[in-house]
């Protein structure tokens, strides 16, 4: 397999801080409204304990990415070192075919400009040997970069409760699943 980074998503680890999703507002400078990575919590039938599990999530960076094959413009590339899905917004006719046609709604429409964007996978930090601004901000190491090439992590899931199933796209997201607290009887702090 060819080089294609990602990102894993460890459930278990996150604590819902936000910090990932600040940072990638603090190096965008996205419009008010428009953000590229948001943090959920899961939903009760998926983790029964409210507000003590999430999903960092932002665009996927797919094998076969929709936006790139709906965009009229070729507004959107796929960089053959890395897998990182570009959107070339100078190109961006205002369409907003990527935004209906992505299942995990991660081209959004910036009313300011009238165009798309997107996560890029902070490529420009790439390029420099430098993490994306979302992993690098991270507190407990739950959001990290991977290259799916490389990439061993036995338990990790593809498409987790929750996340759309969409194998055709080939998403380069990993999760981890957040794990039931253990219970801790006074007895066992003895």
């Amino acid at each position: 397999m060819k080089k294609q980074l990602g990102f894993y998503v460890d459930a278990k680890r996150c604590i819902g801080c936000f910090a990932c999703a600040m940072a990638c507002k603090n190096q965008y400078h996205q419009a008010s409204g428009v953000v590229w990575r948001e943090v959920y919590p899961l939903k009760e039938e998926i983790y029964p304990h409210h507000e003590r599990a999430f999903y960092s999530l932002s665009c996927n960076h797919c094998e076969h990415a929709a936006c790139m094959e709906v965009c009229p413009a070729s507004a959107y590339t796929k960089r053959e070192r890395d897998g990182v899905v570009v959107h070339h917004q100078e190109k961006c006719i205002g369409c907003a075919n990527c935004v209906r046609s992505c299942p995990y709604g991660a081209p959004r429409f910036n009313p300011v400009t009238e165009r798309a964007e997107k996560c890029s996978l902070c490529w420009q930090r790439l390029d420099a040997g430098l993490e994306p601004a979302c992993v690098k901000s991270c507190p407990t190491n739950a959001l990290r970069l991977i290259d799916l090439a490389t990439f061993n992590e036995p338990n990790a899931l593809q498409f987790p409760p929750g996340y759309p199933r969409m194998p055709r796209l080939n998403p380069s997201t990993r999760f981890r699943q957040a794990e039931l607290p253990k219970i801790i009887k006074p007895e066992d702090m003895e």
